[in-house]
């Protein structure tokens, strides 16, 4: 890694990216050069740059422009021809442009001019939208809907804080009061889940119901396909009944998996319970995923630089582009200067020759490409040890709560700070080794998908074949590594031993316990999956009846969107996410004190020598369990 930023610090030139730079490799605002007086960039084409390609480029597909200050109106090419505006227009577009020689059509599709400027102002020497928050909606300015010549646009977005804001308010209280009412909470939540899905087969067989011989209710999903208004497809029968089965199906195998797990509940609400108290006496564990983020922004702060100085190594590379993919000259490199004397344009009209990307001849250059790689495989590796040291130190912390004979005034003092201490100073190389592993099983996962990507048009069905069974065998593998790092980490928390002892150690014991790990384990992750899915299906319905108009509490605050289930679908996504970040805290707690549980029953016998560090409530469930389970296997 430090070969990679010290050659990356060497060859490259960061001014190359943080200053501006037009489509024809200059820089903005440099001295003794036409744009000297023009210190901020102006793209046609914004849209352009939400591109993946950008990242490795460094410039997005559009033409841009040194200005001297941001567009402060609304303007369109086709209302600011002819017309006095047009003198303030101009000076958006490519130098030497006038008016009149080409009809609107040619001059977009030759960037010659943008189509439409909205008012900008100077971020990071660049033009962006000028975003105004009104009454919880983020419009450009003052204005909403505007003419560009060929449809309206709407230019709302919708910023959807609340709802996350509901799932982290929600998730805190979950566990919270969990730690005094787990048995009430995880019985409430099992029979909420069942009768809201109850209800939600009812509520669609009477919408189902209810609109037999309406008009137009019996188009089919795939005939409508994709509407602005949600209300459309509320009024089909068949979107009801496909709701009504899917829920069916999903209310079915609840009720089965409670059913053929009811005796292992009382054992997972008591391992829930004593998660609950073990994070009761450490709050501060749930606030730990914030370091986590932090320590993850470095990583990818680190690796960003790195790409950013490695991609701006070299001498500006400029490349045809063209509106028509079939063009032959598309990405061939070109020179900007002599580009207006081939016939290129003739060929492929509409074609430019832009900047693309620094680059050159030298060995260096030739293996940019690896270095890029190398690169990836460092954050890959920097992210999985930060989440390696995450996963040590929450498991320090909750085996201290456990291993503590008389709770909690054996607790050390600052239980989380001293396993994080602890994991820095005698636990690194461990913690290191175990990420590399998994870091390769990933980069060859990544390598896999690539090639899977390149195939997808190839008529080769062995190789198409051959290569979807690497990728599942390396998806298990993946998930294997994962299972015994954590459980690793967690052995490396408790007796700090190194990583392949530990990990060792883990399974095994692990094995001589896979009852509980296949029973026990799996049913409290699936009430935590419960609660999570519950905090999310609640913010996503609070969303859905938001945005549909349902809520007359909150009716005049709907702002007018096209396509208002992206902002649903993302407001669902995060509730989940949000929710899941501190459940995977608690699930920690959980796999920690489970594995401590099995290493406690094995080292000791409960007698006054030897006595258990487990709750006497947990044993004697825990025990009542494995007496339950001997007997049904004997008989």
């Amino acid at each position: 890694g430090s070969v990679i930023v010290i050659n990356s610090w060497i060859h490259g030139d960061a001014r190359k990216v943080v200053y501006p730079t037009d489509s024809n490799g200059h820089f903005c605002g440099q001295q003794n050069t036409l744009n000297a007086n023009k210190a901020i960039l102006f793209y046609f084409n914004m849209l352009k740059c939400a591109n993946p390609a950008v990242l490795i480029n460094l410039q997005c597909p559009t033409t841009q422009l040194c200005v001297s200050k941001c567009p402060d109106r609304f303007a369109t090419l086709l209302d600011a021809r002819n017309t006095k505006s047009w003198e303030y227009y101009e000076q958006f577009c490519k130098p030497g442009f006038k008016i009149g020689r080409k009809s609107i059509a040619e001059v977009i599709r030759d960037e010659d001019c943008p189509a439409m400027i909205v008012p900008s102002r100077p971020i990071l020497q660049r033009c962006f939208p000028d975003f105004i928050r009104r009454d919880g909606i983020l419009t450009v300015a003052n204005q909403t809907i505007f003419k560009d010549g060929n449809n309206h646009k709407r230019m709302y977005v919708f910023v959807c804080c609340r709802g996350f804001v509901i799932a982290m308010v929600v998730s805190l209280l979950f566990i919270l009061l969990l730690r005094f009412t787990a048995g009430v909470l995880l019985w409430l939540l099992i029979f909420g889940v069942i009768t809201a899905v109850a209800y939600g087969i009812w509520h669609c067989y009477w919408e189902y119901s209810s609109l037999s011989g309406t008009p137009g209710s019996n188009v089919t999903i795939p005939e409508i396909w994709i509407q602005a208004d949600l209300k459309i497809y509320l009024q089909q029968r068949q979107l009801w009944l496909i709701f009504m089965i899917s829920l069916s199906v999903f209310e079915a195998s609840i009720v089965l998996i409670l059913i053929f797990l009811r005796s292992r509940l009382r054992v997972a609400i008591a391992l829930l319970k004593e998660g609950s108290k073990a994070i009761g006496y450490i709050m501060s564990t749930l606030f730990y995923p914030l370091v986590t983020f932090f320590l993850l922004a470095i990583c990818t702060a680190f690796s960003a630089v790195t790409a950013v100085f490695l991609a701006s190594s070299g001498n500006a590379v400029y490349k045809v582009t063209s509106v028509d993919d079939k063009c032959v000259y598309a990405n061939i490199t070109c020179n900007p200067e002599t580009f207006i004397q081939t016939n290129v344009t003739n060929v492929c009209p509409g074609s430019q020759c832009m900047f693309a990307f620094y680059g050159g001849e030298t060995a260096y250059h030739r293996y940019i490409l690896l270095l890029h790689l190398c690169n990836l495989f460092v954050f890959i590796w920097l992210t999985n040890f930060t989440i390696a040291l995450g996963q040590c130190t929450l498991a320090g912390a909750f085996a201290s709560y456990y291993w503590a004979l008389n709770k909690p005034h054996d607790i050390p003092l600052c239980p989380l700070y001293a396993s994080f201490s602890r994991a820095i100073r005698y636990h690194t190389g461990s913690l290191a080794f175990g990420s590399l592993i998994l870091s390769v099983v990933q980069m060859i996962r990544i390598a896999l998908d690539y090639l899977d990507h390149k195939l997808k048009g190839s008529h080769n069905a062995c190789a198409r074949f051959m290569l979807c069974c690497l990728k599942c065998c390396f998806w298990c593998l993946e998930c294997f590594i994962k299972f015994i790092n954590r459980n690793g980490y967690i052995m490396i928390a408790i007796y700090g031993k190194n990583f392949c002892t530990s990990s060792k150690d883990a399974f095994f014991l692990l094995m001589r316990n896979v009852l509980r790990v296949a029973v026990l384990d799996r049913v409290t992750d699936f009430l935590l999956f419960l609660g999570k899915l519950l905090i999310a299906g609640s913010v996503g319905t609070l969303a859905f009846f938001f945005f549909s108009g349902e809520l007359p509490v909150l009716q005049a605050e709907v702002p007018s969107l096209n396509y208002p289930w992206v902002p649903i679908l993302t407001v669902i996504f995060g509730s989940y996410m949000i929710a899941n970040g501190f459940f995977n805290v608690f699930t920690m707690c959980v796999d920690t004190l489970f594995l401590c549980f099995c290493e406690d029953l094995e080292r000791n016998d409960g007698s006054s020598s030897r006595p258990y560090y487990m709750s006497p409530g947990l044993h004697k469930i825990l025990r009542k369990q494995e007496e339950a389970t001997t007997s049904s296997v004997a008989s």
